[in-house]
């Protein structure tokens, strides 16, 4: 491979970080662990709702 090839590939892998980067989020959701899982709806548990009216 000749230097002028190696160079601009690595320019281009650069590139294609870069976008990677800047592109936007998926919609999927961020991952939750079981134990906060679980946490939250403790929580969501003890606290009654009340609705005002």
């Amino acid at each position: 491979m000749n230097r002028r090839k190696k160079i601009k590939q690595l320019l281009e892998a650069h590139a294609k970080k870069a976008n990677a980067k800047l592109a936007p989020k998926s919609n999927k959701p961020k991952y939750i662990s079981k134990a906060d899982r679980l946490k939250l709806e403790a929580e969501a548990a003890q606290e009654p709702v009340t609705s005002v009216e």
